[in-house]
């Protein structure tokens, strides 16, 4: 069978009904079997190989960022959002910077007076309160660390092949569950496990028995390494297996942080209550830090394909939900995009990690 090329402006006119079957419906749940390729093949009426080269050239036109296991950075080891004022006539050199850590894998200009917003995750927390101060030395900015207090809910899992003008207009709920977050806290990890979680950081290989070429890799049985893929899903340190989409091609570029200054006494029923929504696609508690004037402790993100929608429904949340002072950061630029590195949990040699 021979399966559309993807090289028009609108992706959407350029993917057929398994296309679209294979993007919204395999963003997690990928089969952790020796030939995984094969049961979806057989889901979406095809065979193994058309399934694998689906998934290939929807990866190598964009709509595919990676596919592999989505990690879970405050799990594995020390994660924190941060912040930085880069003045205007050195943005450039602070966000460079900024992003020769490799331990940076997400760094965005916002259009907030707090202008440049990144993620560290290290191995351990001293590595990761390293890396902040380096940071603060070089680029002579203070830095705002916001560390994940609360998981209310957190998924950019959704449909994509629609028409939908924000993030599951077409879905009536989610399910929350809150889950608090330990900066000291340190996943129960094997030596096996350690080794897996280096060699899928930056995805799966795309071929026919993915899971046999990692544990080659790493020189494990493979029926060890699905054994110990399905106990990191359980235990959180992987959210989901599937094809990881990249929403700014799939349309869905608008997206816009909005932090709220809730009143403490309530901020877990009401973190809780808005998680449920569907069109809130992360929602979290982080700490105040008056010290430096910042003074919102409840986080949620909206995605949509125009600001305008973003704003109706941000509108909404202030209407109904959520009737406190807020602030709306929308990411203007992406300076760094890249998966979590997590080098440090299999050696303490804390001097090789850093470029």
């Amino acid at each position: 069978m021979t399966t559309p090329v993807i090289d028009g402006d609108d992706w959407r006119t350029d993917i057929d009904s398994v296309d679209a079957a294979l993007i919204d419906g395999y963003q997690s749940g990928f089969p952790i079997v020796e030939r995984p390729f094969r049961g979806v093949g057989e889901s979406l009426g095809i065979d193994e190989s058309e399934a694998l080269e689906r998934v290939t050239r929807l990866r190598e036109a964009g709509i595919f960022r990676r596919f592999g296991a989505v990690l879970n950075p405050p799990v594995i080891g020390a994660s924190t959002l941060a912040a930085v004022r880069a003045p205007e006539d050195r943005f450039e050199d602070v966000a460079a910077t900024i992003n020769e850590y490799r331990q940076v894998n997400h760094n965005y200009r916002r259009d907030h007076e707090w202008n440049m917003w990144f993620v560290v995750t290290a191995g351990s927390l001293d590595t990761r309160d390293r890396i902040i101060a380096e940071i603060e030395d070089r680029t002579d900015c203070s830095v705002l660390v916001l560390p994940m207090l609360t998981d209310f809910y957190i998924d950019l899992e959704f449909p994509v092949v629609n028409g939908d003008r924000f993030a599951r207009e077409s879905i009536g709920s989610t399910a929350v569950t809150a889950t608090r977050i330990s900066e000291t806290a340190t996943a129960d990890l094997s030596a096996l496990d350690r080794r897996l979680l280096l060699e899928i950081q930056d995805g799966f290989p795309l071929s026919a028995t993915p899971y046999r070429d990692i544990a080659e890799e790493i020189g494990a049985p493979v029926g060890n390494v699905l054994t110990a893929i399905e106990g990191l899903l359980e235990n959180g340190c992987i959210k989901r297996i599937g094809c990881v989409v990249n929403h700014v091609v799939t349309g869905f570029d608008a997206n816009c942080m909005v932090v709220w200054d809730v009143p403490d006494a309530e901020l877990d029923r009401l973190g809780e209550t808005v998680g449920e929504l569907p069109y809130v696609t992360l929602c979290y508690h982080r700490p105040r830090r008056p010290a430096q004037g910042w003074r919102y402790n409840l986080f949620t993100m909206i995605h949509g394909r125009e600001s305008e929608v973003v704003d109706e429904k941000i509108d909404e949340l202030a209407a109904e939900y959520l009737p406190f002072d807020h602030e709306r950061l929308y990411s203007t630029e992406t300076l760094k995009q890249t998966g979590a590195r997590y080098d440090e949990i299999v050696s303490t040699a804390e001097s090789s990690l850093h470029n």
